[in-house]
């Protein structure tokens, strides 16, 4: 059986789960998720804890066993604390400002970048730092993408749009590669 399929997920007092067919739905005090479930793949609750069982051995579902229980995992964890991404700005004049739900990032181009917040996202920034919170971790991850890619960090100089974890490996450039 899988280590992770296995495992239980409590759910917190201010946290209901609702499972209706093959649709789970999820609410708490920082939003409502919803997601589809395989058929294959089926939620038990029991008070305040929910396990979730696989029909069948094949391949397939047991890969979805564990898959569905770390997807439910974090919508409960993203409605009861919510996720956040880091980015750090890096470079000369480069800088991001949030107007209401807009990021307005000024990375070294002629115009600048305009990125507006999807419903359920906040951006926040703090000198350098951009935070980006929200309930969904998948659309958490795949804005800070998104806005990593309009400016990514480049070896040299370091300047760019990194992860704040992130670690950029600097090389030497023209004049430091010379051997005298």
């Amino acid at each position: 059986m899988s280590r992770i399929g296995k495992q239980p997920i409590t759910v917190p007092s201010s946290v209901t789960l609702d499972v209706a067919g093959d649709e789970v739905r999820v609410k708490g005090p920082k939003g409502e998720l919803s997601r589809r479930i395989p058929p294959a793949i089926t939620l038990r609750r029991e008070s305040d804890t929910v396990f979730v069982e696989r029909a069948t051995d094949s391949n397939t579902d047991r890969s979805l066993h564990g898959l569905t229980r770390t997807l439910v995992a974090n919508m409960v964890t993203g409605v009861s604390e919510g996720f956040t991404r880091r980015l750090e700005i890096n470079g000369v004049g480069y800088r991001a400002a949030t107007n209401g739900t807009m990021l307005t990032l000024q990375v070294g181009f002629s115009h600048p970048v305009i990125y507006p917040a999807p419903a359920g996202v906040t951006f926040a920034v703090q000198g350098n730092a951009l935070t980006i919170s929200g309930s969904n971790k998948e659309q958490v991850g795949e804005i800070a993408a998104q806005i990593r890619r309009v400016r990514p960090p480049e070896p040299y100089k370091g300047k760019g749009i990194k992860y704040a974890e992130e670690v950029i490996r600097r090389k030497a450039g023209k004049a430091g590669s010379k051997k005298k």
